[in-house]
């Protein structure tokens, strides 16, 4: 029997009076021990069917056709009372937001408590023993003095595992994974898809994972789906994937940057995913309207499944067009000029924490940054790389001045700005602005988009009459490729990637000679992730700054950086050139992170 099965799956909702389509003409079948990788862009319907199999459909949605079944029996006419009983027992979730699904107000030991005493009563000593186990499985430090602490007191990375640690306490037979490795590094992703296989092998557990990220949902799965706008794209076994027939499935790699290989261009999509209330108006194939390959009779009815090779099927009237879809060539980099004095220079920064337990505990140092050097010439992008708790954003935020270094020396333009006195601040506020990684939390949510740009501006030049510094603020927006009615819009009603670029162009309203990047294209659909990175390199030989790039995405780095840096544990283990560096790694850590990423 299967294990999960939908059959003409469906899932409508009403908008406007009109009803639309969110999910049609879903069929897949998912055994035990196998895991079923769904691959999509936001808006594509993937999370869908996971709240589809907790009957938690938004408002105004519901199962329009078809049949989702869970070992033969349909989950949406199952009674409540035993699909409760199923879910977290049988049917484990691991959500895509880790610091909304945990409680801010109990301790990760009470909801990891809760969570166990209810999937199966046990003594409390060995459920916390269960807890430590767990949590030490994820590769968490010091799990015993984890359990004592608050969501807010861990990283986003560190929640994401508490989160997948309670999903495997219960060994259920089904996990439906939403984007569980989005936010987390290189060499903690592959541990959790060694955990994922081990747990397949061990106990039958077959996986639905969800992830915009072609390459991981081919390296996970047994087979893979593709949606577009709510409908399959194209399916079948992960190896197929390779030689992909349908166009979106093909757009999606060429928007990847490679780890390996000859360097190529980023295939960018144009504009985005059609909304729900546009579906209605697409009668043919929803990719049509973005897909190179359309022709007119792709406009006019939805393409039939056709089978491209065995067990390999695309919703496609010219699959045999698609492999000529062609990588952009590459661009080259501007020549960084080779400067007698960096622009910025950093010798032998080092920062030290220090905290103390309770109110006459003993005071503990941890040393987040040691010894750091560096040099960022005019004009060139330097990564910085390394798993979390490296010391990459505390070097960032010693560089931008957020934090104070315990040694060390701050070089900017020949001024020393290590002290932080006013001279050092209006220093670093002409020279230097910060990306920061969540675009949603650095926006204010109740002022529209243009006054976010236009207070930017106003902090640097007061004197500026308003409709100057509006002008000047669309023609920012127009420079990071937004739309002129963006400055009307709230921070709410755009989507991600163009909160990221409202970012981008509040930072550029300072004419800074530096951007510090963290983290800015983490999280982010590979197609909106390519057109950041174009949107980067486009403003890198327009104005010409520089920047250093922070990311735990080797391929992102290797595609947009010159140099790079790598740091473990504090220190700066590697640094170099970023080809020679990749392709010749002299330090075991960083051939360790090479290894763990997925081809």
């Amino acid at each position: 029997m299967a294990l999960l099965e939908t059959q003409d799956f469906g899932v409508s909702a009403r908008l406007g009076g009109i009803e639309v389509d969110v999910l049609r003409d879903l069929t897949f079948t998912l055994g035990p021990g196998k895991v079923l990788s769904l691959v999509g862009e936001s808006g594509a319907g993937k999370s869908m069917i996971g709240r589809a199999i907790a009957r938690d459909l938004p408002a105004g949605f519901a199962v329009s056709t078809g049949r989702l079944a869970f070992e033969g029996r349909d989950l949406a006419s199952l009674p409540a009372r035993d699909l409760a009983a199923l879910l977290g027992r049988e049917i484990a979730f691991i959500p895509q937001e880790p610091l909304s699904a945990l409680n801010p107000v109990l301790t990760v030991g009470r909801q990891f408590d809760e969570h166990l005493r209810r999937i199966e009563p046990a003594p409390r000593a060995e459920r916390r023993a269960r807890a430590v186990a767990a949590l030490e499985s994820m590769r968490l430090p010091r799990p015993d003095e984890l359990l004592a602490r608050y969501p807010h007191q861990l990283s986003g990375g560190m929640c994401q595992r508490v989160l997948i640690a309670m999903a495997f306490a219960s060994r259920p037979k089904l996990i439906v994974a939403d984007e569980p490795t989005t936010a987390l590094d290189v060499t903690v992703q592959a541990e959790i898809v060694r955990l994922l296989r081990a747990l397949q092998d061990r106990e039958g557990t077959g996986v639905l994972f969800i992830t915009h990220d072609l390459r991981l949902a081919a390296d996970v799965g047994d087979e893979v789906l593709v949606l577009y706008a709510g409908r399959p794209a194209e399916r079948g076994p992960a190896r197929l994937l390779r030689a992909p027939a349908h166009p979106y499935t093909r757009c999606l790699e060429l928007a990847a940057p490679a780890i390996d290989g000859e360097r190529r261009g980023l295939y960018a999509l144009p504009e985005r995913m059609p909304g729900l209330m546009t579906l209605g108006d697409l009668p043919g194939c929803r990719f049509a309207p973005r897909c190179p390959n359309a022709v007119a009779a792709c406009r006019e009815a939805p393409p039939p499944f056709v089978e491209v090779a065995p067990g390999q099927v695309a919703a496609c009237l010219r699959p045999e067009m698609t492999a000529g879809i062609p990588a952009p060539p590459p661009e080259a980099a501007p020549p960084v000029a080779a400067a007698c004095a960096p622009l910025l220079e950093v010798r032998d920064l080092g920062k030290v924490f220090t905290s103390r337990r309770g109110l006459f505990g003993r005071f503990r140092s941890l040393v987040a940054v040691r010894e750091a050097r560096l040099r960022l010439a005019d004009g060139e992008f330097v990564g910085v790389v390394g798993e979390s708790g490296s010391g990459k954003s505390t070097l960032a935020r010693l560089i931008v001045g957020l934090e104070r270094p315990s040694a060390g020396t701050i070089v900017l333009a020949g001024e020393d700005v290590t002290v932080d006195d006013r001279r050092s601040r209006a220093i670093r506020r002409s020279l230097v602005q910060m990306v920061f990684q969540d675009p949603q939390s650095a926006l204010n949510p109740r002022r529209r988009v243009g006054s976010l740009v236009t207070q930017a501006l106003e902090a640097r030049t007061p004197a500026i009459p308003p409709q100057e510094r509006l002008a000047r603020a669309e023609a920012l927006l127009a420079a990071v490729g937004l739309p002129p009615d963006a400055a009307r819009r709230y921070p709410a009603q755009l989507s991600g990637g163009q909160k990221q670029r409202v970012n981008i162009a509040r930072a550029l309203a300072a004419e800074p000679r530096i951007l510090v990047a963290d983290e800015i294209v983490s999280g982010l659909d590979v197609s909106v992730q390519a057109q950041i990175m174009d949107l980067l390199a486009r403003l890198r030989r327009e104005r010409g700054f520089s920047m250093l790039f922070i990311s735990h995405d080797l391929s992102v780095v290797r595609h947009l950086c010159d140099r790079v840096i790598v740091m473990y544990r504090g220190d700066i283990v590697e640094s170099g050139p970023t080809e020679r560096v990749f392709r010749n790694p002299a330090h075991a850590y960083t051939r360790t992170l090479l290894a763990a990423v997925p081809r």
